[in-house]
């Protein structure tokens, strides 16, 4: 489910210059830049729809691309010459006058060249904070490598492998989890240290189990729970326990498994389990002595997020209870493990955990990105929890924080701003004062500010254009275009056109933002079908006013009209669109997309009796119950690894929006696909991978047998190996099926 969730939240365009361009992924911490590989893998291989695909792949190395700055007056800009090869030239900002210069080797790429043979260096591996070193990981084994030396030095060596390894913040260490056991290895004292011994298939250190990974730490930690304080001197680490979690097995029965299949069994909370008992320990490198956070470890809880005081004499600890409506900060002492509270957040519905908490490096505090207004809004907190700030104070969504300048005491973040399909920089006091907004005009804006802050280049587009570069000055003053991206001149027999338009719910409450695209040759006197390209996860609303550009989709090119919607509860409301999905899964969603539904029906180009719908993971929960619940608005669906009861899903997911099934039984009961089963009437295809370690494929066989309890057709397609989604010729596969699939019911082919 999340994998999803962080695909939709993600700027594919902005992923896809990163990694495209090295002296902007450079730029990155070494440590996030592998969670941005990831990323990438993870767009390229579920993104939602054809159309998303020619989105995201729009832009390429062939257009020009601001890729960073010479000093505050002079910005980098590569672009292609007339013999198609990049180059980079400097160009002062104000005259527009540019020199090429050389295109200097990054630290990555000479590392590179200086590996042996031997050895690849790949995205994944780790490279020191100075990056002039590098832990390659090996036949299960790690290997260190410097500038300067031989050879890489092989640092361990036995037949299980080490995971996730971390440098410490000044190089000299490395930490990394073996058998669930948390160890680091001295490159000064060329010593590997073990830190835990009690790791068992039940127990981890430093190792998160499956429900953390997925829900709270997020996929990008790759199941890492440990954190190196900022002088090098200690790991924090989470404890947990998995004994009292139910088991959920999956049986593996793919050839490669042999005749007799195999069993992969992993512990699984669902709602109303038992959950993990974790603990926070804080291990002393010097002497491996871990002290314990004395929180109350009988108490039903999440740990989570914690973040260090810059003097690394703190360690701030996020606390969240089971219910997910009671957010507390505390802050403990490393020697002793005492902690006092120093913040807290309530509210009836969900508080989600702040994974984006930005620590001032002068120690006065933290920023933190917090819904207590009902918008995202900045607060600036000191660490004894006092509130030095308020930064912000909009209703509408500030989405990241993207520079602290300490020095001018100024802070850069993005926003939506006024409408909740744009996308803008903004700059505001640590003070709270003088918020100005340095990006206008409609549309998506990515913003390179220049070392000193006295200068902005914006980087543009909208789903009417290709956009541009602009220069600007500090006070958000135009200074002069540096670039116009090429926009083809419109052919309706060869591009399909795309339109940003709102839709009002029927109880009159809110505009939900949808883009509707039209097909290749349309005419508006002829009836097409149409598909809902979804997702639909609470506060995970994915539209934007972005350029998708006018090559036509799949769908563009078989006369089909395609709409995505976010709604009600998709973050483009805030939390007051948001609250409304508590307790109530499903019900909004399918009431807010029926009124797309009852939209489209009035246009004369529509054919009600050809209305489709698709989607992935809650995508395809949505999906079944539109073919269900729904099934007097949609005709057809292709439904993907879906969720079809949230009974069936992890605990910390489904009662963080539905509470539990002993708490809301009719909220579960009435969020169910299967409660609905008997009401399909149209044309519905399931798949799902047999191996689905996220939503089981036990949803699936669920429905399919309340769908054929109740005598109805439909159609299922098994992949097996196909973990939350499948990659080569299976999703080539699952592709040209679902084509099949709408070609076949929609036009007879």
């Amino acid at each position: 489910m999340p994998i999803k969730l962080f695909f939709t939240q993600c700027n594919q365009r902005v992923v896809y210059k990163l990694l495209t361009n090295i002296q902007t992924f450079k730029k990155i911490k070494p440590m996030k830049r592998t969670y941005l590989f990831l990323l990438f893998l993870l767009v390229i291989s579920i993104a939602l729809s054809d159309q998303a695909q020619a989105q995201f792949m729009q832009r390429d190395n062939s257009q020009p691309q601001i890729i960073g700055w010479a000093d505050d007056n002079n910005y980098l800009i590569q672009t292609m010459d007339a013999d198609k090869k990049l180059v980079v030239q400097k160009v002062n900002i104000k005259s527009g006058k540019g020199i090429v210069v050389p295109n200097q080797k990054t630290e990555r790429e000479i590392l590179t060249e200086a590996l042996p043979k031997s050895y690849t260096l790949s995205r994944t591996d780790l490279v020191s904070p100075d990056e002039k070193s590098v832990i390659i990981s090996k036949d299960n084994d790690l290997y260190y490598f410097a500038l300067g030396t031989s050879d890489a030095v092989k640092l361990t060596d036995d037949a299980t492998p080490e995971m996730n390894p971390r440098f410490s913040p000044d190089g000299k260490k490395i930490a990394f989890t073996r058998n669930r056991d948390l160890y680091f290895y001295d490159l000064t004292a060329k010593k590997e240290v073990r830190i835990t011994f009690d790791a068992t298939d039940k127990i981890y250190n430093g190792w998160a189990s499956w429900v953390y990974y997925e829900e709270i730490l997020g996929r990008s930690s790759r199941y890492a729970a440990f954190w190196w304080s900022p002088d090098g001197t200690k790991l924090a680490y989470l404890r947990t326990d998995d004994s009292q979690v139910p088991l959920f097995t999956l049986n593996r029965l793919d050839e490669a498994d042999g005749v007799h299949g195999k069993l992969e069994v992993t512990p699984y909370p669902k709602p109303g389990d038992p959950s993990p008992k974790v603990k926070m320990g804080i291990a002393d490198i010097a002497t491996t002595q871990t002290t314990w956070v004395k929180t109350d470890y009988s108490v039903d809880q999440y740990l989570a997020w914690p973040f260090w005081s810059p003097d690394s004499k703190k360690l701030a600890i996020q606390v969240l209870n089971r219910d997910q409506n009671d957010m507390k900060f505390i802050l403990a002492d490393p020697n002793t493990g005492d902690y006092t509270q120093i913040y807290s957040e309530t509210r009836k519905t969900w508080v989600d955990f702040f994974d984006d908490v930005y620590v001032l490096n002068n120690g006065s505090g933290f920023i933190l990105r917090s819904y207590r207004s009902d918008w995202e809004n900045l607060y600036y907190h000191a660490w004894d929890g006092k509130l030095i700030a308020q930064l912000t104070n909009v209703s509408w969504r500030v989405k990241s924080i993207d520079r602290v300048d300490e020095a001018a005491g100024l802070v850069y973040f993005s926003g939506t701003g006024s409408e909740s399909t744009d996308n803008h920089s903004f700059r505001v006091g640590l003070d709270g004062k003088n918020m100005i907004q340095i990006t206008s005009g409609n549309g998506k804006h990515d913003l390179s500010i220049s070392p000193k802050g006295n200068y902005f280049i914006d980087t543009w587009n909208s789903i009417t254009s290709a956009g541009a570069i602009v220069a600007i000055d500090k006070k958000g003053k135009a200074i002069r275009e540096i670039v116009k991206f090429d926009q083809p001149q419109f052919d309706a027999t060869k591009h399909s056109r795309s339109e940003l338009i709102k839709i009002l719910t029927s109880d009159g409450l809110f505009n939900l933002p949808a883009i509707i695209t039209y097909p290749v040759n349309f005419d508006e006197s002829k009836k097409y079908p149409v598909i809902f390209t979804i997702y639909g996860g609470p506060n995970m609303g994915f539209l934007g006013n972005s350029w998708a550009g006018s090559t036509p989709s799949w769908y563009a090119q078989n006369n089909i009209i395609t709409i995505s919607v976010d709604h009600r509860g998709s973050g483009k409301f805030g939390m007051k669109g948001n609250d409304f999905v508590y307790r109530n899964m499903g019900k909004w969603e399918i009431s807010d997309y029926a009124d797309a539904v009852k939209w489209l029906r009035t246009k004369s180009y529509v054919d009600p009796t050809r209305m489709g719908i698709t989607g992935g993971s809650y995508g395809g929960y949505v999906t079944c119950l539109a073919l269900t619940m729904g099934a007097e608005y949609w005709t057809h669906g292709v439904a993907n690894y879906s969720v079809s009861d949230w009974r069936l899903y992890d605990s910390v997911y489904a009662e963080r929006y539905n509470d539990t099934p002993q708490d809301n039984p009719e909220g579960y009961k009435e969020g169910s696909a299967l409660s609905y089963a008997d009401k399909l009437k149209g044309k519905l295809l399931i798949t799902h991978g047999d191996m689905d370690d996220n939503v089981h494929m036990q949803n699936s066989i669920q429905l399919i047998s309340k769908l054929q309890d109740a005598g109805k057709s439909f159609e299922f397609m098994i992949y097996p190996g196909g973990r939350h989604g499948w990659g080569g010729a299976k999703r080539t596969h699952s592709t040209n099926e679902s084509r099949v699939f709408w070609l076949k019911h929609f036009f007879g082919k």
